[in-house]
Protein backbone atom coordinates (compact mmCIF):
# COMPACT_ATOMS: atom_id res chain seq x y z
CA UNK A 1 0.00 0.00 0.00
CA UNK A 2 2.86 2.60 0.88
CA UNK A 3 4.28 1.79 -2.68
CA UNK A 4 0.74 2.18 -4.81
CA UNK A 5 -0.70 4.91 -2.98
CA UNK A 6 -4.06 3.47 -2.90
CA UNK A 7 -5.60 0.45 -0.10
CA UNK A 8 -7.47 -1.23 -2.73
CA UNK A 9 -4.52 -2.07 -5.11
CA UNK A 10 -3.48 -4.53 -2.11
CA UNK A 11 -6.88 -5.80 -1.33
CA UNK A 12 -6.95 -6.72 -5.36
CA UNK A 13 -3.29 -8.21 -5.55
CA UNK A 14 -2.68 -9.84 -2.34
CA UNK A 15 -5.94 -10.87 -1.14
CA UNK A 16 -6.93 -13.58 -3.52
CA UNK A 17 -3.86 -14.76 -2.58
CA UNK A 18 -3.96 -13.87 1.10
CA UNK A 19 -7.81 -15.10 1.61
CA UNK A 20 -7.69 -18.85 0.94
CA UNK A 21 -4.22 -18.80 2.83
CA UNK A 22 -5.72 -17.95 5.83
CA UNK A 23 -8.52 -20.21 5.53
CA UNK A 24 -7.02 -22.82 5.17
CA UNK A 25 -4.34 -22.28 8.08
CA UNK A 26 -7.60 -22.76 10.40
CA UNK A 27 -8.68 -18.55 10.59
CA UNK A 28 -12.57 -17.97 10.26
CA UNK A 29 -13.78 -16.84 7.02
CA UNK A 30 -15.08 -13.66 8.90
CA UNK A 31 -12.07 -13.07 10.78
CA UNK A 32 -9.52 -13.57 6.72
CA UNK A 33 -12.73 -11.16 5.14
CA UNK A 34 -12.14 -8.40 7.81
CA UNK A 35 -7.96 -8.56 8.22
CA UNK A 36 -7.90 -8.27 4.61
CA UNK A 37 -10.39 -5.75 4.15
CA UNK A 38 -9.04 -3.72 6.75
CA UNK A 39 -5.35 -3.62 6.80
CA UNK A 40 -4.53 -2.49 3.31
CA UNK A 41 -5.00 1.17 4.61
CA UNK A 42 -2.17 0.70 7.31
CA UNK A 43 0.66 1.05 4.57
CA UNK A 44 -0.94 5.04 3.62
CA UNK A 45 0.96 6.17 6.62
CA UNK A 46 4.40 4.83 5.81
CA UNK A 47 6.96 6.35 2.82
CA UNK A 48 6.68 6.83 0.28
CA UNK A 49 2.66 7.14 0.72
CA UNK A 50 0.71 9.17 -2.04
CA UNK A 51 -1.50 10.66 0.57
CA UNK A 52 1.19 11.88 2.64
CA UNK A 53 2.89 13.57 -0.35
CA UNK A 54 -0.27 14.99 -0.94
CA UNK A 55 -0.86 16.56 2.25
CA UNK A 56 2.23 18.10 2.43
CA UNK A 57 1.89 19.72 -0.90
CA UNK A 58 -2.02 20.74 0.04
CA UNK A 59 -0.65 22.25 3.84
CA UNK A 60 2.78 23.43 2.29
CA UNK A 61 4.28 21.76 5.25
CA UNK A 62 7.76 19.81 4.89
CA UNK A 63 7.20 15.95 3.88
CA UNK A 64 10.33 14.30 5.31
CA UNK A 65 8.93 15.57 8.87
CA UNK A 66 5.50 14.78 7.51
CA UNK A 67 6.29 11.20 6.86
CA UNK A 68 8.51 10.98 10.22
CA UNK A 69 5.68 11.39 11.93
CA UNK A 70 3.63 8.86 10.33
CA UNK A 71 6.10 6.18 11.92
CA UNK A 72 4.79 5.47 14.91
CA UNK A 73 1.17 6.41 14.20
CA UNK A 74 1.79 3.61 11.93
CA UNK A 75 3.45 1.09 13.43
CA UNK A 76 0.89 1.58 16.67
CA UNK A 77 -1.91 0.46 14.17
CA UNK A 78 0.25 -2.46 13.19
CA UNK A 79 0.87 -3.23 16.26
CA UNK A 80 -3.05 -3.19 17.16
CA UNK A 81 -3.83 -5.57 14.60
CA UNK A 82 -1.62 -7.74 15.06
CA UNK A 83 -2.21 -8.43 19.07
CA UNK A 84 -5.86 -8.87 18.11
CA UNK A 85 -4.37 -11.26 14.96
CA UNK A 86 -2.45 -13.19 17.67
CA UNK A 87 -5.36 -13.48 20.30
CA UNK A 88 -7.45 -15.12 17.29
CA UNK A 89 -4.94 -17.68 16.62
CA UNK A 90 -4.77 -18.42 20.45
CA UNK A 91 -8.57 -19.10 20.31
CA UNK A 92 -8.77 -20.86 17.54
CA UNK A 93 -5.82 -23.91 19.17
CA UNK A 94 -4.45 -24.00 15.51
CA UNK A 95 -0.88 -26.33 15.05
CA UNK A 96 1.99 -24.11 15.31
CA UNK A 97 4.34 -24.50 12.99
CA UNK A 98 8.28 -23.76 14.15
CA UNK A 99 10.62 -21.65 12.24
CA UNK A 100 12.85 -23.53 9.82
CA UNK A 101 15.73 -21.63 8.05
CA UNK A 102 16.25 -24.63 5.89
CA UNK A 103 12.68 -24.49 5.41
CA UNK A 104 12.74 -21.22 4.00
CA UNK A 105 15.77 -20.80 2.06
CA UNK A 106 14.24 -24.07 -0.06
CA UNK A 107 11.00 -21.71 -0.53
CA UNK A 108 13.27 -18.77 -1.40
CA UNK A 109 14.76 -20.73 -4.21
CA UNK A 110 11.31 -22.58 -5.58
CA UNK A 111 10.05 -18.59 -5.62
CA UNK A 112 13.37 -16.86 -6.78
CA UNK A 113 11.33 -15.63 -10.13
CA UNK A 114 8.05 -14.59 -7.99
CA UNK A 115 10.23 -12.80 -5.63
CA UNK A 116 12.29 -10.81 -8.78
CA UNK A 117 9.03 -9.29 -9.31
CA UNK A 118 8.39 -6.55 -6.83
CA UNK A 119 11.75 -5.67 -6.59
CA UNK A 120 11.89 -4.96 -10.41
CA UNK A 121 8.96 -3.01 -9.84
CA UNK A 122 10.12 -0.73 -7.43
CA UNK A 123 13.89 -0.42 -9.28
CA UNK A 124 11.93 0.05 -12.39
CA UNK A 125 9.71 2.87 -11.03
CA UNK A 126 11.95 4.38 -9.06
CA UNK A 127 15.23 4.79 -11.24
CA UNK A 128 12.62 6.04 -13.62
CA UNK A 129 12.80 3.74 -16.01
CA UNK A 130 9.24 3.02 -16.40
CA UNK A 131 5.74 4.78 -15.21
CA UNK A 132 3.55 3.75 -12.95
CA UNK A 133 1.75 2.40 -15.73
CA UNK A 134 4.11 1.09 -17.78
CA UNK A 135 5.10 -0.98 -14.69
CA UNK A 136 1.89 -2.55 -14.69
CA UNK A 137 2.28 -3.55 -18.20
CA UNK A 138 5.24 -5.22 -17.56
CA UNK A 139 4.05 -7.25 -14.18
CA UNK A 140 1.21 -8.60 -16.81
CA UNK A 141 3.84 -9.79 -19.38
CA UNK A 142 5.90 -10.59 -16.77
CA UNK A 143 3.55 -13.28 -14.87
CA UNK A 144 1.83 -14.40 -18.25
CA UNK A 145 5.78 -15.47 -19.58
CA UNK A 146 6.57 -17.14 -16.09
CA UNK A 147 3.24 -18.87 -15.53
CA UNK A 148 3.27 -20.26 -18.99
CA UNK A 149 7.34 -20.92 -19.51
CA UNK A 150 8.74 -20.99 -16.46
CA UNK A 151 6.42 -22.59 -14.24
CA UNK A 152 4.37 -24.21 -17.06
CA UNK A 153 1.22 -23.63 -14.74
CA UNK A 154 -0.88 -21.65 -17.64
CA UNK A 155 -1.96 -22.59 -20.92
CA UNK A 156 -2.38 -19.77 -22.85
CA UNK A 157 -4.68 -21.56 -25.78
CA UNK A 158 -7.14 -22.37 -23.53
CA UNK A 159 -6.76 -20.01 -20.73
CA UNK A 160 -5.86 -16.94 -22.07
CA UNK A 161 -9.45 -15.77 -22.80
CA UNK A 162 -10.78 -16.98 -20.04
CA UNK A 163 -8.80 -14.89 -17.55
CA UNK A 164 -8.53 -12.14 -19.97
CA UNK A 165 -12.82 -12.12 -19.64
CA UNK A 166 -12.28 -12.31 -15.57
CA UNK A 167 -9.72 -9.56 -15.42
CA UNK A 168 -12.21 -7.30 -17.75
CA UNK A 169 -14.90 -8.21 -15.32
CA UNK A 170 -12.87 -7.25 -12.11
CA UNK A 171 -11.46 -4.13 -13.71
CA UNK A 172 -14.52 -2.73 -15.02
CA UNK A 173 -16.68 -3.42 -11.65
CA UNK A 174 -14.09 -1.37 -10.19
CA UNK A 175 -14.12 1.42 -12.75
CA UNK A 176 -18.00 1.72 -12.23
CA UNK A 177 -17.67 1.52 -8.06
CA UNK A 178 -14.81 4.41 -8.81
CA UNK A 179 -17.29 6.24 -11.16
CA UNK A 180 -20.39 6.30 -8.69
CA UNK A 181 -18.20 7.96 -5.28
CA UNK A 182 -16.46 10.32 -7.90
CA UNK A 183 -20.30 11.53 -8.65
CA UNK A 184 -20.99 11.09 -4.87
CA UNK A 185 -18.12 13.31 -4.23
CA UNK A 186 -18.63 15.63 -6.78
CA UNK A 187 -22.07 16.14 -5.77
CA UNK A 188 -21.18 17.10 -2.11
CA UNK A 189 -18.72 19.58 -3.63
CA UNK A 190 -21.34 21.19 -5.61
CA UNK A 191 -23.43 21.84 -2.44
CA UNK A 192 -20.65 23.05 -0.50
CA UNK A 193 -21.44 20.16 2.40
CA UNK A 194 -18.01 20.11 3.87
CA UNK A 195 -17.59 23.98 3.75
CA UNK A 196 -21.31 24.41 5.60
CA UNK A 197 -20.48 21.35 8.01
CA UNK A 198 -16.88 23.14 8.78
CA UNK A 199 -18.75 26.86 9.56
CA UNK A 200 -21.14 25.12 12.01
CA UNK A 201 -17.72 23.25 13.28
CA UNK A 202 -16.19 26.61 13.67
CA UNK A 203 -19.31 28.05 15.58
CA UNK A 204 -19.38 25.50 18.00
CA UNK A 205 -15.95 25.39 19.01
CA UNK A 206 -14.48 26.95 22.25
CA UNK A 207 -11.37 24.78 22.99
CA UNK A 208 -8.89 22.54 21.60
CA UNK A 209 -10.24 19.65 23.07
CA UNK A 210 -13.95 20.60 21.45
CA UNK A 211 -12.37 21.10 18.43
CA UNK A 212 -10.28 18.07 18.35
CA UNK A 213 -13.50 15.80 19.16
CA UNK A 214 -15.61 17.64 16.79
CA UNK A 215 -13.15 17.74 14.47
CA UNK A 216 -13.16 13.82 14.56
CA UNK A 217 -16.60 13.65 13.57
CA UNK A 218 -16.33 15.59 10.81
CA UNK A 219 -13.41 13.98 9.00
CA UNK A 220 -15.00 10.41 9.75
CA UNK A 221 -18.24 12.00 7.95
CA UNK A 222 -16.25 13.49 5.35
CA UNK A 223 -13.99 9.72 4.93
CA UNK A 224 -17.39 7.66 4.74
CA UNK A 225 -18.16 10.13 1.76
CA UNK A 226 -15.18 10.78 -0.41
CA UNK A 227 -12.30 9.36 -1.62
CA UNK A 228 -9.00 10.28 0.48
CA UNK A 229 -7.31 12.33 -2.22
CA UNK A 230 -10.49 14.52 -3.33
CA UNK A 231 -11.18 15.51 0.47
CA UNK A 232 -7.49 16.20 1.02
CA UNK A 233 -7.24 18.98 -1.92
CA UNK A 234 -10.92 20.05 -0.74
CA UNK A 235 -11.22 19.98 2.93
CA UNK A 236 -7.39 20.39 4.10
CA UNK A 237 -7.34 24.13 2.99
CA UNK A 238 -10.24 24.65 4.99
CA UNK A 239 -9.34 23.01 8.05
CA UNK A 240 -6.12 24.15 8.98
CA UNK A 241 -6.70 27.93 9.40
CA UNK A 242 -8.85 26.42 12.15
CA UNK A 243 -5.99 23.90 13.31
CA UNK A 244 -3.49 26.88 13.62
CA UNK A 245 -6.26 28.86 15.83
CA UNK A 246 -6.43 26.12 18.61
CA UNK A 247 -2.73 25.75 18.35
CA UNK A 248 -2.97 22.37 16.31
CA UNK A 249 0.60 21.42 14.82
CA UNK A 250 -0.16 21.13 11.33
CA UNK A 251 1.87 17.58 11.30
CA UNK A 252 -0.33 16.18 14.06
CA UNK A 253 -3.38 17.45 12.34
CA UNK A 254 -1.71 15.85 9.20
CA UNK A 255 -1.96 12.46 11.31
CA UNK A 256 -5.24 13.32 12.36
CA UNK A 257 -6.69 13.80 8.48
CA UNK A 258 -5.22 11.11 7.21
CA UNK A 259 -6.18 8.12 9.95
CA UNK A 260 -9.98 9.42 9.62
CA UNK A 261 -9.77 9.12 6.02
CA UNK A 262 -8.01 5.49 6.79
CA UNK A 263 -11.23 4.72 8.55
CA UNK A 264 -13.17 6.15 5.89
CA UNK A 265 -11.94 3.12 3.53
CA UNK A 266 -14.09 0.50 5.84
CA UNK A 267 -17.36 2.54 6.50
CA UNK A 268 -19.95 3.20 4.55
CA UNK A 269 -22.23 4.32 2.55
CA UNK A 270 -18.87 4.87 0.08
CA UNK A 271 -15.96 2.94 1.96
CA UNK A 272 -14.05 1.74 -1.03
CA UNK A 273 -13.05 -1.10 0.19
CA UNK A 274 -15.53 -2.58 0.97
CA UNK A 275 -17.02 -2.62 -2.40
CA UNK A 276 -13.37 -3.55 -3.70
CA UNK A 277 -13.52 -6.74 -0.96
CA UNK A 278 -16.90 -7.86 -1.87
CA UNK A 279 -16.19 -7.98 -5.69
CA UNK A 280 -12.44 -9.49 -5.02
CA UNK A 281 -14.27 -12.10 -2.55
CA UNK A 282 -17.82 -12.65 -4.10
CA UNK A 283 -19.55 -11.71 -0.97
CA UNK A 284 -21.82 -8.96 0.22
CA UNK A 285 -21.00 -5.66 0.86
CA UNK A 286 -23.16 -6.19 4.37
CA UNK A 287 -21.02 -8.93 4.91
CA UNK A 288 -17.69 -7.73 4.61
CA UNK A 289 -18.58 -5.00 6.47
CA UNK A 290 -19.90 -6.95 9.71
CA UNK A 291 -16.74 -8.77 9.33
CA UNK A 292 -14.42 -5.42 9.32
CA UNK A 293 -16.29 -4.15 12.99
CA UNK A 294 -13.34 -5.94 15.21
CA UNK A 295 -10.96 -3.89 12.94
CA UNK A 296 -13.00 -0.89 12.80
CA UNK A 297 -13.36 -0.92 16.91
CA UNK A 298 -9.40 -1.25 17.12
CA UNK A 299 -9.12 1.97 14.49
CA UNK A 300 -11.15 4.28 16.47
CA UNK A 301 -9.53 3.56 19.57
CA UNK A 302 -6.52 4.22 17.75
CA UNK A 303 -7.79 7.40 16.31
CA UNK A 304 -8.34 8.75 19.67
CA UNK A 305 -4.74 7.57 20.95
CA UNK A 306 -3.05 9.42 17.57
CA UNK A 307 -6.02 12.96 18.37
CA UNK A 308 -5.36 13.00 21.94
CA UNK A 309 -1.69 12.10 22.63
CA UNK A 310 0.52 14.30 19.83
CA UNK A 311 3.55 12.62 21.35
CA UNK A 312 2.95 9.82 18.88
CA UNK A 313 2.86 11.91 16.03
CA UNK A 314 5.62 14.39 16.82
CA UNK A 315 8.04 12.14 18.64
CA UNK A 316 11.09 12.68 16.98
CA UNK A 317 11.01 16.13 17.76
Amino acid sequence: TAFSGASGVTILALGGLLYPLLTQAGYSQRFSLGLLTSSGSIGLLFPPSLAILLYAIVAQVNVDQLFMAGIVPGLLLLLFFAAYGLWQGGRSRMARVPFSAKALVSALRVAAWDVLLPVGISVGIFAGWVTVGESATCTAAYVLVLESVIHRNLNLRQQFVPLARDSAVLTGSILIILAMAMGLTNLLIDAQLPMKMLALLAETVDSQLSFLLLLNVFLLLVGAMMDIFSATVLVVPLILPLALRYGVDPLHLGMIFLANLEIGYITPPVGINLFLAAQRFKKSVLQVFRSALPFLSLMLLWLMLVTYVPLISLWWR
